[in-house]
């Protein structure tokens, strides 16, 4: 398949004025997804994440939460991560889910949230503030520089994709954090745990922890979850 073109756009958002990338898919029109980055920034990865989404049918935007800033450097990224505060940021991630459900390209009357490292911490935040505009919430590997606030009003479908030799996100603060989504929301999310590293969707982290073959798994079951929660 072709490339999609990235569309730079802006959007209002938490009383001020977004912006970010947006894909569509070659026919014009399909269900949309917040993709949410990393803590290394809008990076060419989220890009590239975008284009794969459009590719599949969707229409995808990735709001750029550091305003144009990106790093390749752990150190920055964390202070980039720590200066970002979760409530507002997400608050901020609300202004592309109202941009896309009132986007003419858009099919779907809930949007799907992707989101990685960082930006899989903030799916869950935005899944739960924004309750059922959220129809699929796919977090990779999320961590949060802070506690995750309350999940009482989480009604999307969670599936999650989590590295077995991740000491940013090991398996049992996975297995807490089910627990504790189960016990606020009342579904136990579908939290999958794979032999690899932090980061191991992102073939271009400067990590060294990218694995295709988990990498291809977790890909071909976020587009299948997808699909079934949002053109259903």
């Amino acid at each position: 398949m072709a490339d999609n073109p990235l569309q730079n756009v802006t959007f209002p958002s938490n009383g001020n004025t977004a912006h970010g990338y947006l894909t569509l898919p070659e026919s014009g029109s399909g269900p949309g997804v917040v993709v949410i980055q990393e803590w290394w920034g809008l990076t060419d990865h989220i890009a590239d994440v975008c284009n794969r989404l459009a590719n599949e049918g969707f229409v995808a935007l990735a709001p750029d939460l550091y305003g144009g800033s990106t790093t390749h450097d752990a150190d920055e990224a964390g202070r980039l991560m720590q200066e970002l505060p979760v409530d507002r940021a997400a608050r901020d991630l609300g202004g592309a889910v109202d941009y896309l459900l009132g986007h003419e390209a858009v099919t779907s009357k809930q949007v799907g949230a992707v989101g990685f490292c960082m930006g899989g911490g903030f799916v869950l935040v935005l899944a739960a503030q924004q309750g059922d505009k959220v129809g699929a919430a796919v977090p990779f590997y999320g961590v949060l520089g802070e506690d995750y606030p309350g999940f009482e009003n989480l009604t999307a479908p969670l599936l999650g994709h989590f590295g077995e030799q991740d000491s940013m996100a090991p398996p049992e603060s996975v297995e807490q954090l089910a627990d504790r989504i189960e016990r606020e929301a009342g579904e136990r999310p579908d939290f999958r745990i794979y032999p690899a590293g932090h980061a191991f969707f992102n073939d271009s982290n400067a990590l060294g922890t990218y694995d295709a073959t988990q990498a291809a798994k977790a890909w071909g079951s976020t587009l299948e979850f997808l699909r079934a929660k949002l053109e259903g």
